[in-house]
């Protein structure tokens, strides 16, 4: 790694429950509340329907899969995932939710396999099972040695940054919001004598005012702060507005990298005053395979994000995206076409960015002398 030079590794959400849960080597329960499912190994089913069979029970790497060489190439200075699941063993279903994820915490190694430095808890399915099961995934991650960011047992606890040492003095601030456009009921909202999320009921000046006065309480210089927002539908490459203000809003105030993520897809990536904004990173594992309705947005193709920023800065250096493809609940290399298709899609959506192939079939941020954006 070069001198002077921090790398990131940022991905979408993972989501360790329901179907991965079953053929990790301690499912859980697998009775779900769901409309059309009952039972977290339909999911499993699906996926052995259309991509052959699944070898339960697996080891911990298998979602992972390809995923663990890229990282063991890259080395990143730091790792940090939306962590899209409870950690629990409870059965307190949350209220009108269509959909619970739950993971059994005998399984976490299928966590920790991928080493992750931060896991945001800023989502909609953290409390899926109650603020005991919240209790029980903070208390598991904790005790595994993870930082967490987003989620906890106060509001000062949930607002405050996850801070993870870098070479020579500085430190790299990973702070998280839940937001209500992407599915965080506002019941979850984190109090002071209530445990929740960071919640943010609306994309607005407000907001962003406020994240950025929490920025600034913590940050020292040589710092680097990277804000995770979960935010936005699940479909769709449209960026509304006040997203790429709120977005705009937190670099002016001092962020180096809005981490977005909700989306099943990949959307649209911004380069605003020389720092990166990940409109939404797209899902990286999960158990969707089978599901029909959305396969124009090919979302069994996701990205593995490698940020390179300027240590002394926080300006972007570089940004390496390389593609993989889940199939039989696991992380696949993409192929030659998957990597075109990809390419072409984001620089398509992406303003005036490119995404040209670099070195073992990865992509490579590429982006004209006047700085990309994301059309309004």
């Amino acid at each position: 790694m070069p001198d002077g030079v921090v790398t990131l590794f940022l991905c979408g959400d993972v989501m360790l429950g329901r179907g991965v849960d079953q053929v990790l080597a301690h499912p859980g329960d697998p009775t779900l509340r769901e409309a059309y499912v009952a039972d977290a190994r339909e999911y499993v089913r699906l996926a052995e329907a259309v991509n052959g069979p699944v070898p339960a029970p697996v080891p911990p790497s298998w979602p992972w899969g390809a995923a663990l060489a890229v990282l063991a190439e890259a080395a990143p200075d730091a790792r940090i995932v939306n962590l899209e699941t409870a950690v629990t063993r409870g059965d307190d279903f949350a209220p009108g939710k269509a959909v619970h994820y739950r993971m059994h915490p005998a399984n976490l190694p299928a966590l920790t396999v991928a080493r992750p430095d931060v896991c945001v808890l800023a989502n909609n399915h953290v409390l899926d099972f109650g603020r005991a099961g919240l209790a029980e995934t903070l208390d598991t991650l904790t005790g595994a040695g993870l930082r967490t960011a987003g989620a906890g047992r106060t509001a000062e606890e949930a607002y405050a940054p996850a801070v993870l040492p870098l070479r020579g003095d500085g430190r790299l601030l990973v702070f998280a919001l839940g937001a209500a456009c992407g599915g965080v009921p506002p019941g979850w909202a984190a109090t002071a004598r209530r445990s929740g999320v960071a919640y943010l009921p609306w994309l607005s000046p407000a907001g962003a005012a406020a994240a950025v006065a929490r920025i600034r309480d913590v940050r020292r210089p040589g710092d680097l702060v990277v804000v995770s927002v979960h935010w936005g539908s699940n479909w769709g490459y449209r960026v509304p507005r006040e997203q790429v203000r709120f977005a705009h809003a937190l670099v002016d105030g001092g962020a180096d990298v809005v981490h977005g993520h909700s989306s099943h897809h990949p959307r649209p990536v911004e380069v605003y005053r020389d720092r990166l904004v990940l409109h939404g990173c797209g899902d990286f594992i999960d158990d969707y395979e089978g599901i029909s309705g959305y396969e124009e947005y090919r979302d069994d193709l996701r990205l593995a994000y490698l940020v390179s920023l300027e240590a002394g800065t926080g300006r972007l250096a570089g940004l390496r995206l390389v593609p993989l493809r889940a199939r039989r609940l696991r992380l696949w290399t993409a192929a030659a076409e998957e990597r075109a298709w990809l390419a072409a899609t984001l620089g398509r959506i992406s303003g005036d960015l490119r995404f040209p192939a670099a070195a073992g079939g990865a992509l490579r941020l590429a982006r004209p002398a006047a700085e990309g954006s994301v059309p309004p």
